[in-house]
């Protein structure tokens, strides 16, 4: 096994390079949850996912 002088300041380097990936990372997740979003919205889920949440709440508070 290589002793860690010689891996380890690679392996820091590696991961300081990569700053500017985190925008773009974030972007594209807002973006997937948005259109996760869209489509329950447009399947018409909406309303059978507050009405679930709706009685299970019921049913756990006694209502």
């Amino acid at each position: 096994m290589p002793k860690p002088t010689t891996w380890l300041p690679t392996l820091r380097h590696r991961l300081r390079r990569d700053d500017g990936a985190g925008f773009v990372e974030y972007a594209g997740l807002l973006i997937i949850i948005a259109g996760i979003f869209v489509l329950i919205d447009q399947i018409g889920l909406d309303g059978l996912i507050s009405e679930a949440i709706s009685r299970a709440v019921k049913q756990v508070v006694g209502g």
